[in-house]
């Protein structure tokens, strides 16, 4: 059995032009009778000035679905000199595939038309593309494999545009309400998430071009505090007076429209409250009195952050921990790239392989909460 696992090439597909800011509501369109409320407050906080988005500027309709953009991102590791049929395992995590039944893996799979291969595909909000990547490490890791490639993508504008809306803001009871705009923990989110895919080459051998580097993994630890927490963030479902989610199968097809019980809903409140605690100070605490980091080695720490108002929240809180990484030896490009769920820290990493600012030697730390019910990963890389 191999002793270590390479990351040996990342891609990155962001579909379409980048989209200004000015430019997001003209895409989306407007929901209700009035332009959003929100939508400027929630851009000066996360401070994301541009974004993509699988819609076609001049009709409105979708350029790519998701297994689409993920063969988009595999497609690309082709490109840069992978051979695709060689794969002998494929695992893609997404939080909203295209349909229930087949799995998003699987349409990938079939969307490249690539040779039989294990195919597995993960589930859950940012976590899928990182317990994708697990996968594969662990597989390679026990031998059972070779090399094999990991994606996290989101196609989150499908379920974004104005007209999935429709129904919510014209049934009686919002009328009757005069509420002319969609609720809050719907309409934040609109402004928060885009699309783009991932994909990471992954082998038991570093590349043996001594001009290009490798990742060696070194770790990768994952927790869930599902146990102590409500769901936070969620679709397919309503969230009730106690906290329990009531599923899309209690509900009427009428009530799916009228509630928009499949928009992604945000319990802000909780969010805030919550998510530094149980996604960057609990668990560096662990890793910290385990060994497995000590801060002053780490040469970049790449957060996964939804919006900018969390950086120096998370900052606090991995000092809170014993764990400080100066702010200077973080990337993000979570400004120009926007957040993209399970594909973000993919798209982080392939920006930062590619700058040609990784030296040899060098120890990257990578930090993807997710918000769905409490649950955090932390991966620790080297460069080879």
């Amino acid at each position: 059995m191999p002793q270590h696992v390479y990351i040996n090439d990342i891609s990155a597909f962001l579909p379409n032009k980048p989209v200004s800011n000015d430019d997001m509501e003209s895409l989306l369109l407007q929901a209700g009778s009035r332009p959003s409320r929100v939508r400027k407050l929630i851009l000066r906080s996360n401070k994301i000035t541009s974004r993509h988005y699988a819609i076609d500027p001049e009709t409105g309709l979708a350029t790519h679905n998701n297994a689409q953009l993920t063969a988009e991102a595999i497609r690309k590791l082709g490109q840069q000199g992978h051979d695709l049929d060689s794969i002998e395992i494929l695992a893609c995590g997404t939080t909203l595939p295209d349909q229930l039944i087949p799995n998003h893996a699987l349409m990938v799979h079939g969307e490249l038309k690539l040779p039989p291969c294990e195919v597995v595909a993960t589930a859950g909000v940012c976590l899928s593309g990182t317990m994708s990547l697990k996968y594969v490490y662990m597989s390679i890791l026990s031998g059972l494999a070779v090399s094999g490639v990991a994606t996290g993508s989101e196609n989150v504008s499908s379920i974004m545009r104005a007209h999935l809306f429709t129904d919510e803001l014209e049934s009686p009871d919002r009328q009757l309400a005069k509420t002319p705009e969609i609720a809050f923990e719907k309409d934040f989110l609109r402004w928060m998430l885009s699309d783009g895919a991932g994909a990471v080459w992954l082998s038991d051998t570093p590349n043996n071009d001594n001009d290009k580097i490798s990742l060696r993994i070194d770790w990768i630890y994952q927790r869930s505090y599902a146990g102590e927490l409500d769901a936070c963030m969620y679709a397919g479902a309503e969230k009730q007076q106690d906290g329990t989610l009531r599923g899309w199968r209690e509900y009427l097809p009428r009530e799916w429209l009228e509630q928009s019980i499949f928009s992604i809903k945000q319990d802000v409140k909780l969010l805030n409250d919550k998510i530094i605690e149980y996604t960057v100070t609990r668990p560096l605490q662990e890793l910290t009195q385990q060994k497995k980091i000590k801060p002053d080695e780490i040469d970049w720490f790449l957060p996964h952050y939804s919006s900018d108002f969390f950086r120096d929240k998370v900052d606090a809180g991995m000092r809170l921990a014993g764990c400080e990484i100066p702010q200077d030896k973080w990337f993000s490009n979570l400004a120009t790239k926007g957040n993209t769920g399970s594909a973000s820290i993919y798209i982080i990493l392939e920006e930062l392989l590619h700058s040609g600012r990784l030296q040899k030697g060098e120890r990257l730390l990578c930090y993807i909460p997710e918000s769905g019910r409490f649950s955090t990963a932390f991966m620790h890389f080297t460069v080879v």
